[in-house]
């Protein structure tokens, strides 16, 4: 992330009420919202819907769990089915921009957000291969002070913490909670050093190592590790350790330019106060910005899970997974969290591998078989601050994810 805040840009600084529940991230915004509401879970929502057996999910399975999609609200849907052999599944729902009856492209660019957490973690792991660094290394070894301050201590937090969520760094990000902020602060960029130091003002979530919590600054440190160890831009590294050898040539980081390559969806946000705000024009932290496309979420998740982008030792080491706070179940029921690898249970039985995002109105949900041999992206273009909207939205693209993978037709009762 390499972003810079002109001097003329207004700093949006939130009061510390509200800094508590704004979060870029849609999956931080929405538990946030979630803890302060007690809504049912995911797992309520869906009583009655189990899968049933039968085989073979076709087009127009895809396109029914799309629409399903579409009929909750959202804007417009996207998504394909990978497999190994034969012809990808494609299908869209609703339209591209609000009020019109553009139709939503089928290869459309959107920001995928925290999908991009997994392409930083396969970079850290590729770094451990070649012996420049350790996951046993802290983060005072490649970075001295950078964390520090109340309470936080860059001597006591590891790589692998870090990848795995359990470091206890507090996130602390710049976001918009109403129409009247976007349009305010759309504009406003931010180095990594801001962003660590906007999180060094607040108390460390827990001890490192002792808990679980969602920290998107604990992947913005590993942003600036990988600048040290490898003298280069992280982005760099993106670029020439997996965006290239995989042919991911639709996944870029626009850094300070605020529009998306075309086509694409128009993202929608749906503020606490009801009002949906077309909010796709917006600079975007690095890490969280990357625009990509179903087809390119799906070839990453493809070559990294079938062994081309790790040894088999780093591959075991990205796989071993801890167990996520109880809050966050009622998104990722059964979920695990490894090194930038979320392990999610499967209907049909067994378990995919996944990193979903969420960012400036975009949603994207994903997964992958073990072996990569099947995979899936559904893209959706609007996010809801509502928890139960959120959890309804998440649990229908979970299900399209779900039929998907087990290769099992979505047209059964309840569905």
């Amino acid at each position: 992330m390499r972003s810079t805040t002109p001097a003329s840009a207004p700093k949006h600084r939130p009061s510390q009420q509200r800094r508590d529940r704004i979060r870029r991230g849609w999956l931080a915004v929405a538990v946030a919202l979630l803890g302060a509401a007690g809504v049912a879970t995911a797992a309520q929502l869906s009583e009655g819907t189990a899968a049933t057996s039968a085989p073979g999910y076709r087009q127009e399975d895809l396109n029914r769990d799309a629409s399903a999609l579409g009929a909750l609200g959202i804007t417009g849907v996207q998504a394909r089915v990978t497999t190994a052999h034969g012809r990808d599944l494609v299908a869209t729902a609703g339209v591209a921009v609000a009020g019109t009856n553009r139709s939503v492209p089928r290869d459309g660019y959107f920001r995928m957000a925290s999908t991009g957490k997994a392409l930083m973690a396969t970079v850290i792991l590729q770094l451990v291969d070649e012996g420049r660094l350790s996951l046993g290394d802290t983060v005072d070894r490649w970075l001295p002070g950078a964390v520090d301050g109340n309470g936080n201590d860059g001597h006591g937090i590891t790589v692998r913490q870090l990848l795995q969520n359990t470091s206890g760094l507090h996130d602390d990000l710049p976001g918009f909670d109403t129409p009247q902020e976007y349009y305010q602060h759309r504009y406003d960029s931010y180095t990594p050093e801001q962003i660590v130091a906007r999180a060094m003002k607040h108390r460390p979530d827990f001890q490192p190592g002792t808990d679980w919590n969602y920290s998107n600054t604990g992947y913005v440190v590993l942003g600036l590790i990988v600048d040290k160890a490898t003298g280069r831009r992280w982005q760099e590294e993106v670029e020439r350790r997996i965006l290239k050898p995989l042919g991911m040539n639709h996944t870029y980081l626009p850094g300070t330019t605020s529009t998306l390559r075309g086509p694409h969806a128009n993202g929608y946000q749906v503020f606490p106060s009801g009002e949906r705000t077309d909010v796709t024009e917006q600079i975007v932290p690095d890490l969280g910005g990357y625009v990509s496309t179903t087809a390119d979420v799906n070839r990453f998740f493809q070559g990294l899970l079938s062994g081309r982008l790790l040894s088999g030792a780093r591959m075991a080491e990205m796989k071993d997974t801890v167990p996520i706070a109880s809050r966050f179940e009622a998104f990722w029921p059964g979920g695990r969290y490894g090194l930038g690898l979320v392990k999610r249970p499967l209907t049909c039985g067994g378990s995919y591998w996944s990193h979903e995002g969420g960012e400036a109105g975009y949603i994207t949900l994903n997964g992958a078989t073990d072996d990569g041999g099947r995979t899936v992206t559904v893209s959706m273009s609007t996010s809801f601050n509502a928890p139960e909207e959120s959890i309804r939205q998440q649990k229908a693209a979970s299900d399209l994810v779900d039929h998907a993978l087990c290769d099992t037709s979505s047209n059964r009762p309840g569905n």
